[in-house]
Parts: structure tokens; C-alpha cells; sequence
């Protein structure tokens, strides 16, 4: 059975779970920030988003339905920061920038369902 509320829903959710998994690698490079040898890390995903709508093109509700499951995140190491005298790469700055702007995406993307669901239940009462 499709989702009812389209695919709209399912890839909001999706972006949630990759701004959390990016969240979650800010974290660790903040809480590695005095670990010698730390390589600093962040997540990419909209790569990935990108490449899989290309894919599906003008296709099936359902197949989008599928590429949206099949979408994955990739950790990659920070390349272009300094090096500290122990090997760390992690800027503390740039980090808690970082942290700010997923935070306000995290924010938007809760927000920007929360209107779709709040519509969808305006129709259902007939409002």
C-alpha cells in the first residue's frame, strides 16, 4: 500500500536521519578535539540524494519510494585543516559553526512536516 501521504513524508524523514548522522560526527570531532591524531569527519548526503532522483527520473510514485529507502550517508575525513602539532585536525570553531547550521536544518526539516501533517489533517476534518 503507498504511503498516504506520498513520498514526501518518507524523504523528509530520510534528510532528518542524515542531519542527525551529521550531528552525530560534529559531536565526535568536538569531543575529539584533544585526541592526538584525530582526523576531524563530516557526513555527506546530498550527493547521494541527487544521484538517486537522477536515477528514478520521471518514474513510479513508487519508485522514488525505493531510491528514498535505498539512499545512504558517507562519512568523510575533513580535508584543508590545519594540523596541529599532534596530528589533530579538529578546528573547535568551525565545528560549533557546523553544529549551529545542522541544527537550524534539523529544525526546518521538523518544521516543514510538521506543516505537511498539520494540511493533511486540516483536509481530513474538512476545515
Amino acid at each position: 500500500m503507498d504511503n498516504i501521504f506520498g513520498n514526501a513524508i518518507p524523504f523528509m524523514s530520510k534528510v532528518l536521519d542524515f542531519v542527525w548522522q551529521r550531528q552525530e560526527a560534529i559531536n565526535n570531532n568536538l569531543s575529539n578535539v584533544e585526541t592526538p591524531n584525530y582526523k576531524a569527519q563530516y557526513v555527506t548526503f546530498e550527493d547521494a540524494i541527487r544521484r538517486e532522483m537522477e536515477k528514478v527520473g520521471n518514474r513510479e510514485r513508487s519508485d522514488y519510494a525505493k531510491s528514498i529507502g535505498n539512499l545512504t550517508s558517507q562519512y568523510h575525513e575533513i580535508q584543508g585543516h590545519r594540523e596541529r602539532l599532534d596530528g589533530n585536525t579538529v578546528d573547535a570553531t568551525d565545528e560549533m559553526i557546523e553544529m549551529t547550521r545542522n541544527s537550524y536544518q534539523y529544525q526546518y526539516m521538523l518544521s516543514v512536516i510538521n506543516q505537511d501533517i498539520t494540511r493533511f489533517r486540516t483536509v481530513l476534518r474538512g476545515n
